[in-house]
């Protein structure tokens, strides 16, 4: 297996708030954004994998600022550390206003996925190639969030 570069599986995913998302105050429901962060996290590790994968941990997830009915939302999302079967991804959430062009940084989560084989199992992956510093910087973050889930 070839190892893959961060910039190979980057994920970017912008879907427009309607108001089946909200609640009556005009808020999109955190649910309906942890959802798309998970999707978005997902295809990340899948398109690093070459496998499907499931979701192992979430670290805990900070709303900034409230997203809006009518707010186009849009989740990055990039490899941060790769291991034997399991990969982190760090998904950012951004909510423009498309009308003024206001765009705020709602909120950051980090997630784990196992990659699995088809009987189901936890499978090997690819290693991830750092290239760059902010990249090692990253991963040596990503290291001290992994030994803080072990801990827990």
């Amino acid at each position: 297996m070839e190892n893959k570069r961060v910039a190979d599986s980057l994920v970017t995913l912008s879907q427009l708030m309607q108001p089946q998302h909200a609640n009556p105050m005009g808020h999109i429901h955190g649910g309906v954004i942890m959802k798309l962060v998970d999707e978005a996290g997902a295809l990340c590790a899948m398109r690093h994998a070459q496998r499907q994968v499931v979701t192992a941990a979430i670290d805990s997830m900070t709303f900034h600022s409230p997203v809006h009915v009518g707010d186009l939302v849009t989740f990055n999302a990039s490899l941060t550390w790769v291991g034997q079967t399991s990969l982190e991804v760090e998904v950012c959430v951004t909510a423009e206003n498309p009308l003024t062009d206001e765009c705020t940084h709602t909120s950051t989560a980090y997630l784990v996925y196992v990659a699995l084989d088809e009987a189901g199992r936890p499978t090997h992956v690819r290693s991830l190639l750092i290239e760059t510093e902010d990249e090692r910087r990253r991963w040596r973050e990503a290291e001290v969030r992994r030994q803080r889930r072990r801990q827990d």
